[in-house]
């Protein structure tokens, strides 16, 4: 049977039958069947076109015809595994390399941000001889059991006691955290916390391997941190002993605009020990990497155990990264993200001058979050209004999420090819759904004094 010739309707019915009911999709009440996609939109098994605001998977696009091109003809060339010697291997290493300082120059290639993260605790754990890991408030970094325990977006929904061998240091958000925008030096204190931690750990006789942050939070709520923090949190994580880990799984690639690297942000000075890649660097294609130092690599070799993985470095896997590398840098899109990041960033602001809903509007290049908040002053969570705008914004046939600890940040991290016209649209839509809010609001305020 052709794929995509099922009704709607039996498509869900086959997949409460035979996919894990936890597996969601979006809007459950009424999920999007998508049968094509295309650049920054997709199509329903209508025909029907959606702007799709939150994909960063497809970097490039969807379906970008040099990335198929590429991995098509590697395929019906050879796929296998990297005990063979093949040129895509080193040369895609090579060209990785090259965007991150010298230091980090050795790579292992592995299928999901889920194994790249989780390779990295192996890595930091051999490497220094310490267990304990710190984490940021609600991070996200990936599905398997080792990443669960350092996500505490996952473990809280499940309201289990957080694993007593890692902890979560305070989130660097200077909107709603504890030291915020007015905050004399947010970096410093926020850095102070980490330095605590590992205090508190000494005192009982535990070890840190490793620090493990997104370079900007994107589970957490599209959470910037102060510049300067990473250096600080790296400077008493290694005088502990241990390593810094920069997840660059949601946020790499160009996306902040400025920069390749979001860790880049903070500043020269700063390098990881470790950087874990993944959804962009295939563009939809299952593929992800660790970059770490020559001496971290070299001390996990030492254990004597080798390390394998059958899929990771596939020649196929290879020639998609180098296409995506290749279409990044043919149509600039780190400059196009830089562009119209800046350019839907400013449209937000103004959208934040016309609707009190409009808490805070922060990110960087086209990784931006629109914080909503039912009180300005207290920065109150609107976690319904966000949840109802992106619901309404489905019917208008545009793809955007909220997230956050309390679900209130719409999400915008689309592919990278998005236009201005996109931004146009999108903000455009919005500003219309929250002008009816206002409107409905204003009307329920009237009958209530009516009343009285």
């Amino acid at each position: 049977m052709a794929t995509g010739n099922l009704d709607k309707q039996k498509t869900i019915d086959l997949r409460k039958k035979h996919v894990g009911p936890s597996c969601k999709v979006f809007f459950s009440h009424d999920p999007i069947k998508i049968v094509r996609a295309r650049g920054q939109y997709m199509y329903n098994e209508k025909d029907e076109k959606y702007l799709d605001c939150i994909n960063n998977v497809a970097h490039v696009g969807h379906c970008h015809p040099d990335v198929v091109e590429a991995g098509a003809k590697q395929m019906e060339l050879l796929n296998t595994n990297s005990r063979f010697l093949h040129d895509n291997l080193v040369l895609y290493a090579q060209r990785l390399q090259a965007t991150l300082p010298e230091k980090l120059s050795v790579c292992y290639f592995v299928n999901s941000g889920s194994e790249a993260n989780d390779l990295a605790l192996r890595l930091a754990w051999q490497y220094t001889g310490h267990k304990d890991i710190i984490t940021l408030e609600n991070a996200y970094h990936g599905h398997v059991s080792s990443l669960i325990d350092i996500s505490p977006y996952k473990f809280h929904q499940m309201a289990v006691a957080e694993p007593s061998q890692h902890v979560h240091a305070l989130s660097p958000d200077i909107y709603r955290g504890k030291y915020c925008e007015d905050h004399p030096d947010p970096a410093t204190a926020y850095a102070e916390n980490v330095k605590d931690i590992i205090e508190q750990a000494h005192k009982k006789g535990r070890k840190i391997a490793a620090f493990i942050a997104e370079s900007l939070q994107s589970c957490g709520g599209q959470v910037i941190p102060p510049v300067g923090y990473f250096q600080k949190v790296a400077q008493h994580v290694r005088n502990a002993g241990g390593v810094f880990i920069a997840d660059e799984v949601q946020v790499g690639f160009g996306r902040v605009g400025t920069h390749f690297w979001g860790f880049q942000l903070q500043g020269e000075d700063f390098v990881p020990d470790i950087v874990t890649m993944g959804k962009p660097i295939g563009n939809g294609h299952p593929m992800s990497c660790v970059i770490t130092t020559r001496e971290v690599a070299e001390s996990f070799m030492s254990s004597g155990m080798e390390y394998f993985n059958t899929f990771g470095g596939n020649p196929v896997s290879c020639a998609i990264g180098l296409a995506v590398l290749d279409v990044i840098e043919k149509e600039d899109l780190q400059g196009n993200a830089l562009h119209i990041g800046s350019y839907l960033t400013q449209l937000l602001d103004d959208l934040k001058k016309r609707h009190l809903l409009v808490g805070d509007v922060r990110g960087r290049g086209l990784f931006i979050g629109l914080d909503l908040v039912r009180n300005r002053d207290k920065r109150t969570p609107a976690t319904a209004e966000a949840q109802d705008v992106i619901y309404r914004l489905k019917e208008q046939r545009i793809l955007l999420s909220a997230d956050g600890p309390h679900r209130n940040v719409l999400k915008f991290k689309p592919p990278m090819c998005f236009s201005r016209e996109d931004a146009e649209l999108v903000v455009e839509k919005i500003d219309q759904i929250l002008t009816v809010k206002q409107l409905d609001n204003y009307s329920c305020l009237i009958v209530m004094e009516n009343t009285l």
